[in-house]
């Protein structure tokens, strides 16, 4: 049997997933699914910093205290933490082209990067980051040289 995809959700796509809301798209609740039957569903750690500081500014109201809250979505079967690295933190400010200026942001690009997995997302600004770097590395194959 083929081993699901690893999947990185991004902080609001990981309330979503934790919620039941329904703004995951189906495609985005199967990959998640099968990447959590193998145990490859991460999370970034900036996204519990993230978490505390919406719920923090009232952005957000959780249904348990939000470090009760974050622990018991980290304990969801099938996802994990996954640490901030050194390796992590440089690439995040190494990213090709043009990234999204939010750190936050970063840091989650950085992660799905090291863990060779795919985000689930709807932030604009990082899926049209993926859309220009996808375009420029399609492009950059195809060229020749002189």
């Amino acid at each position: 049997m083929p081993s699901a995809n690893p999947v990185v959700l991004d902080t609001h796509a990981w309330i979503w997933l934790m919620s039941g809301a329904p703004p995951l798209t189906p495609g985005a609740r199967n990959a998640i699914a099968d990447a959590a039957r193998v145990g490859a569903v991460r999370i970034a750690a900036i996204s519990t910093w993230e978490i505390a500081m919406l719920e923090r500014r009232r952005c957000i109201t959780l249904s348990t205290p939000v470090l009760d809250w974050i622990q018991a979505a980290l304990n969801a079967p099938g996802i994990s933490l996954a640490p901030l690295t050194p390796e992590i933190a440089v690439d995040s400010y190494r990213l090709p082209g043009n990234p999204p200026q939010d750190p936050a942001d970063r840091l989650i690009i950085a992660t799905t990067r090291a863990n060779s997995a795919h985000l689930v997302t709807r932030d604009l600004a990082i899926l049209s980051y993926a859309t220009r770097e996808k375009a420029t590395s399609a492009s950059s194959r195809h060229r020749t040289r002189p």
